[in-house]
C-alpha cells in the first residue's frame, strides 16, 4: 500500500461523487477507449479525515499496467487540487471480468476487442473454467469487427495477459477477446 501525498491547493474537499466522476476520465492505459472505472479496477473511493483513499484492484495481481494506473489516478487527482492521498491495492476479493461495465463491453467491441461472455468468468463453476482454459470450451466468441460466430481461438496468450488471440474464419481478420477472469 504507497501513501502519496500531494500538496493542497483547496481547503473544501470535493464529494466523493465528484471523486468518482474525475476518476472516469481515468482511461486504461492498455485499452484506452475505456476508464478505470468502467473496467470495474477503482473499487471503493472514500475519505479518512481529509485523507481520500482510493482502492484498486488490478485485473490481476502481476498486472504490469497496475504502476501507470496507479500514476494516472494520482496526476489526474493531483491536477483536480486533491491535497492527501492514499492508493491502496486490494487484491481481494481479486477481480473478475464480470465487473465490466455495460458500456464499456460495448466500447470494447467497437474498437476490435471481443469483450467477455456474461456468465464465464472465474467465479462461475470451476469444471467450466477448466474447460475454457484447457482449450475444449464450446465457447463462442463473436467477431467484434463482423459479428460473426464463427471464429476460433489462435491462443490462450494475446497482445496482454489479460486477452487471448482469436480469428474470425469469416472476415479473416485477427482480434483480441477479453479473457473472463
Amino acid at each position: 500500500m504507497a501513501t502519496h501525498l500531494i500538496p493542497s491547493t483547496s481547503l473544501e474537499l470535493p464529494s466523493v461523487d465528484i471523486i468518482w466522476r474525475w476518476l472516469a476520465e481515468v482511461p486504461d492505459p492498455e485499452i484506452p477507449v475505456v476508464s478505470v472505472t468502467e473496467l470495474g479496477i477503482v473499487r471503493e473511493v472514500r475519505y479518512e479525515g481529509e485523507m481520500l483513499v482510493v482502492a484498486v484492484t488490478p485485473t490481476y495481481s502481476g498486472c504490469p499496467a497496475t504502476a501507470v494506473i496507479d500514476l494516472a489516478i494520482e496526476e489526474k487527482l493531483r491536477e483536480k487540487g486533491i491535497g492527501q492521498l492514499r492508493l491502496e491495492r486490494r487484491l481481494s476479493p481479486p477481480w473478475t471480468s464480470d465487473w465490466i461495465a455495460p458500456e464499456a463491453r460495448e466500447k470494447l467491441r467497437a474498437f476490435g476487442i471481443a469483450p467477455p461472455i456474461d456468465g464465464t468468468a472465474a467465479s462461475g463453476v470451476m469444471a467450466a473454467r477448466a474447460r475454457r482454459m484447457s482449450g475444449k470450451s464450446n465457447l463462442v466468441v463473436a467477431c467484434p469487427r463482423c459479428g460473426s460466430s464463427h471464429t476460433e481461438r489462435v491462443s490462450q496468450f494475446g497482445s496482454t495477459p489479460c486477452k487471448a488471440s482469436w480469428r474470425c474464419k469469416d472476415c479473416l481478420e485477427p482480434f483480441d477477446y477479453f479473457k473472463c477472469i
